[in-house]
């Protein structure tokens, strides 16, 4: 994605700076690289990206294509789950190297080259004969072979990537450190580990002994929360995007993010699932896209599609706010609707432009205050405003009134902040709101001017610069609001007053909740139980409709049955698993397959063979057991210890 690219941008300048340090060393062999060299460090870089283990592999991916297109083709991503010994790790190191620099350009010894990395022996010296023979080779200007690209340095440095170093054993570790420091002096090799918890994990996986063999350099990424910030505001708080979320939709994939998983990319692909259940439930979401394609649609809605329109709730509702030869155009001829639908998609489109801005407005003044009643980040304000009218909430009011309590220059820090914001969107009606905007920032030049040197006695406003708790903050209110009664505002006091009331007629004017609007439901996903079934794994319940009621995930017709009954042509496991719902908690494994046998035959009739009709076809006796492992294996059941031809049931209730 071009965000998270942008978002990690410094931190992949950042290595890179750090691998260009270590690599000018080795290559002039300067002091500071003799003096490593003596003490035998390999440069590090301790790389910490947070808990959200899911996003590494972008990440990991992303710099990884960085440093093969800036720096150095030779890049080794290792896995702890590949490498148990290291062994393992040396043959994974190697086999990923020597991929790298293969010759396409002459077959022969593209399979002379694939035969010896299978004969070689890998270890350390095999890697560096290796490297040896790999720079020399695309140093070299000989006719017929693949030179390094030149954005690649001279002698490029050999770059391991531990993606999960805390689940890397101790001794795998230990081992490839050890033995990498004694030959450091032979080809630049630099570490990076990825580190999900704490920079502390290198000490408490490797022994004082082995890191300090270690030159280590600290890098952090930006925190989850700071990225998900970023793709909500960049993604769904812009009219780029026609498809909107509504509060209880994002709330529910915001509750998925903070308290299970952090995931940045598990959050996207929620916002996908969001289009794709839009797109496929909604017949109108034909009309969800941008304003003059929507307007070209509406022109080719059929009679049928004009029958959904009318059937919306918002849409109703503006009909019956229409005088009555308004309300049988509407409802009668077609024509007349699309002509309404243009008008008040426009009106939608018009609504979303001037919302996003003063939504960003009001959040420069929320997140200045003292305490934050709305909430400090700017998607918990998009939340309250999508709810209800935040202008009627207890929190807003609290907010105003803190905002009358705020100083002079966070005042114009504020109103300078919502100037640029409001110049830079393409709102229609903001030109007014800007003059106006400006005017109030001329009005406080001018008191600047005018009282640079007056001192008055400390107001309550100046107490509350110094009292940052809740009870003063509490106190200080009540004192200003006797105060109002008594004292006669000054004009810096009036001026704040008048800055506070525009944003909140602002607001009033503004943000309007989006299911006040007529047509919101064209744009707007808001089938948060859809989400939440498909986000939020009930698994238990899966399986339990799987194995009673195959049909609904198999859709064939042969697998219908009639309430209670059990059919023959279902899967094994699930006949089994329906006998086994008849059960108590022990089940006879003798009278469970007789059972099994009966439906399973049931179809078949009388067998010519009679007198071997006691005995349980080998065949159908192998299906059975078959079942019975795999319900054990799903934890439905498990061998008993009380009787040895019976099994226990671990599930009752029902789903």
């Amino acid at each position: 994605m071009q965000i998270e690219e942008e978002l990690n941008e410094q931190l992949f300048d950042n290595l890179v700076s750090f691998l260009r340090r270590s690599h000018s060393a080795f290559q002039e062999k300067t002091t500071e690289w003799t003096c490593r060299m003596k003490s035998r460090e390999i440069p590090t870089a301790a790389l910490v990206l947070g808990v959200n283990v899911t996003d590494h592999d972008f990440t990991f991916r992303s710099l990884s294509e960085v440093l093969q297109n800036n720096v150095t083709p030779y890049i080794a991503l290792l896995e702890a789950k590949d490498c148990p010994g290291i062994k393992n790790l040396m043959q994974k190191l190697l086999g990923q190297l020597m991929n790298c620099c293969i010759d396409v350009d002459s077959s022969e010894e593209e399979d002379y080259e694939q035969v010896s990395r299978n004969r070689v022996r890998c270890s350390m010296t095999s890697l560096i004969n290796w490297y040896e023979s790999a720079t020399k080779r695309t140093d070299s200007e000989t006719p017929g072979k693949k030179r390094t690209s030149s954005r690649h340095w001279q002698s490029p440095p050999v770059v391991v990537i531990f993606k999960d170093m805390e689940s890397f054993t101790t001794k795998v570790l230990q081992d490839f450190v050890v033995i990498s420091s004694q030959h450091i002096g032979q080809f630049p090799l630099v570490l990076i580990f990825g580190i999900a918890t704490s920079p502390m994990i290198i000490h408490s996986l490797l022994p004082h002994s082995v890191s300090s063999l270690l030159c280590i350099e600290l890098f952090q990424s930006l925190s989850c929360k700071d990225h998900l910030s970023t793709i909500i505001d960049k993604v769904l708080l812009t009219t780029q995007f026609p498809l909107k979320l509504s509060e209880k939709v994002l709330q529910v994939l915001i509750n998925i993010f903070l308290y299970h998983d952090f995931s940045v990319q598990n959050f996207i692909k929620g916002f996908q699932l969001c289009i794709v259940e839009h797109f496929h439930s909604n017949p109108l979401s034909i009309l969800c896209c941008q304003l003059e394609e929507a307007k070209r649609r509406v022109n080719s809605l059929s009679h049928n599609q004009c029958e959904n329109v009318r059937r919306l709730p918002s849409f109703r509702r503006y009909v019956e706010s229409q005088v009555s030869e308004k309300q049988i155009a509407l409802l009668t001829a077609d024509s007349s609707l699309k002509e309404a639908v243009r008008k008040l998609l426009e009106d939608l489109n018009v609504y979303h432009e001037n919302y996003f801005p003063i939504l960003r407005c009001l959040h420069v003044f929320v997140s200045s205050l003292p305490k934050y009643p709305l909430g400090k980040q700017i998607r918990e304000l998009h939340c309250a405003c999508l709810e209800n009218r935040v202008w009627e909430t207890e929190e807003y009011e609290s907010s105003l009134q803190l905002a009358r309590m705020l100083n002079k220059s966070d005042l114009v820090t504020m109103l300078q902040k919502c100037v640029e914001i409001l110049v830079s969107s393409p709102g229609r009606e903001f030109d007014e709101i800007v003059e106006k905007l400006k005017e109030f920032l001329t009005q406080f030049q001018k008191l600047e001017e005018a009282f640079q040197e007056r001192d008055e006695s400390i107001s309550p406003q100046k107490e509350l610069q110094k009292k940052t708790n809740l009870f003063h903050l509490q106190k200080t209110l009540l004192e200003l609001k006797e105060s109002r009664r008594s004292k006669k505002l000054t004009k810096f006091e009036t001026l704040r007053f008048e800055v506070v009331d525009y944003i909140d007629s602002l607001v009033r004017c503004y943000l309007v909740p989006a299911d006040h609007k007529t047509l919101h439901e064209i744009v707007y996903f808001n089938t948060a139980s859809v989400l939440r079934e498909h986000l939020n794994a009930a698994p238990r319940i899966a399986l339990h409709t799987a194995l009673n009621n195959p049909y609904s995930y198999l859709k064939s017709e042969a697998l219908k049955s009639d309430g209670g009954s059990i059919s023959n042509k279902a899967p094994d496991i699930c006949i089994a698993y329906k006998l086994h719902l008849e059960c108590g908690r022990l089940i006879n494994l003798v009278d469970w397959l007789e059972a099994f046998s009966t439906v399973v035959t049931a179809a078949e009739g009388p067998t010519a063979d009679a007198a071997s009709s006691d005995q349980v076809d080998d065949v159908i006796h192998a299906r059975f057991i078959r079942a019975v492992s795999e319900l054990e294996l799903l934890g439905f059941i498990k061998p008993s210890k009380q009787k040895t031809d019976h099994v226990a049931r671990l599930t009752w209730g029902g789903c």
